[in-house]
Order: C-alpha cells, then sequence, then structure tokens
C-alpha cells in the first residue's frame, strides 16, 4: 500500500470515528421536536474538505455501517437499523453524496496549500462546496421526511431545513477554516 493510499485510508477512519464522537452531543430547538442540532454537519462538510470523493464517501459509508451493525453512533448514542428507516435517516443517507460533493467541488491539494494559504478565488470556491455540501444534506433530510414521513412539504421545509440554516452556515463556515487549517498542517507534516 502505497502512502497516498494508507494516508487517505487512515484519515477515512479518522473522520469516521469523529462523526461518530460528536454525535451524542445534540440539543432540540423549540417547537422542533424531531431533529436535534448536532455537530455531524459540520464533520461531514470537514470530511469532504479533506479527502478526494471516493475517500469521502467512503469514510461516510464506513460510519453508517457502524451504526448499522449496532455501535451507538447516530445522533445522541443511536444505534441500529431502525434509525437508517426513521424520521431522520435521509439526513444520514445524504452524508456520503454531501461528503463526495464537497470534495468533489472544493478546492484540492496543489500549489496553494503548499504555500500555506488559499487564494481568494480558492476559499470562494471552498466556501461554495461547503454550501454546496450542505444543500445535500437538507435535501435527503427534508426529501425523506417528506416523501416517506407523510408531513406537508411546507412543515417539512420549515421543520427539516429552514430552522437550522443558521446554525449549518456557521458549521460550515468553521469546515472551510478547518479543513484548510488541517490541509496545510498535513502538508507541512509530509501527508
Amino acid at each position: 500500500m502505497n502512502g497516498s493510499r494508507l494516508r487517505n485510508l487512515v484519515l477515512a477512519a479518522v473522520m469516521a470515528a469523529l462523526l461518530a464522537a460528536v454525535a451524542p452531543v445534540r440539543f432540540y430547538l423549540p417547537g422542533v421536536p424531531a431533529v436535534p442540532v448536532t455537530l455531524q454537519v459540520l464533520v461531514v462538510l470537514l470530511t469532504g474538505g479533506l479527502l478526494r470523493p471516493g475517500w469521502a464517501a467512503a469514510a461516510m459509508g464506513l460510519y453508517l455501517a457502524m451504526g448499522a451493525a449496532g455501535l451507538p453512533v447516530f445522533a445522541g448514542g443511536n444505534a441500529g437499523l431502525q434509525v437508517l428507516v426513521g424520521p431522520t435517516a435521509g439526513y444520514l443517507w445524504s452524508y456520503p453524496l454531501a461528503a463526495a460533493v464537497v470534495a468533489a467541488l472544493a478546492p484540492g491539494p496543489g500549489p496553494a496549500p503548499a504555500r500555506g494559504r488559499l487564494a481568494q478565488g480558492e476559499w470562494v470556491r471552498l466556501c461554495g462546496a461547503m454550501l454546496a455540501g450542505l444543500a445535500v444534506i437538507y435535501a435527503g433530510g427534508a426529501g425523506w421526511a417528506w416523501l416517506v414521513g407523510g408531513r406537508g412539504l411546507t412543515a417539512v421545509l420549515m421543520g427539516w431545513v429552514v430552522s437550522f440554516v443558521p446554525f449549518d452556515l456557521a458549521k460550515a463556515g468553521a469546515a472551510a477554516v478547518a479543513a484548510a487549517a488541517v490541509r496545510r498542517a498535513l502538508m507541512r507534516a509530509g501527508l
């Protein structure tokens, strides 16, 4: 196994573990009892900012497999297949695609990260990638709730999307800053 492949494998496993580690931390917004606010979105977006699309999706797939196998890695320490068909399953199923979309749209490793800083256009591209990943997560979560939850579209959009926008925009910004910093640190370490 070459160094790049090993680095990606380890980083994918670390990101899946980090997602599992932050999932138990949650709180609910008043009037929105079905969907908790967690740090999972931040980690999904960060994963896409650090890995190439296939590896980012694989990291999120590993996370879903851990939860499906019964490890308490989902929000609130929940586990099992019932979570993957429950009211918030659409969010979970969107994670591999969201991370891959971020990875595909974010600036890749190359001369700018080697300089130690992203150029302005690369920051715009990275932030745009984070927003695209967030849109995938919203589409998965709201789409699932609307299609299988028997809820009206307006209720779903208000409860599954609009309520979370301020929190998730902050998480997307934090993920962009963290991705740039971690990529810079990995480059400096020769990884």
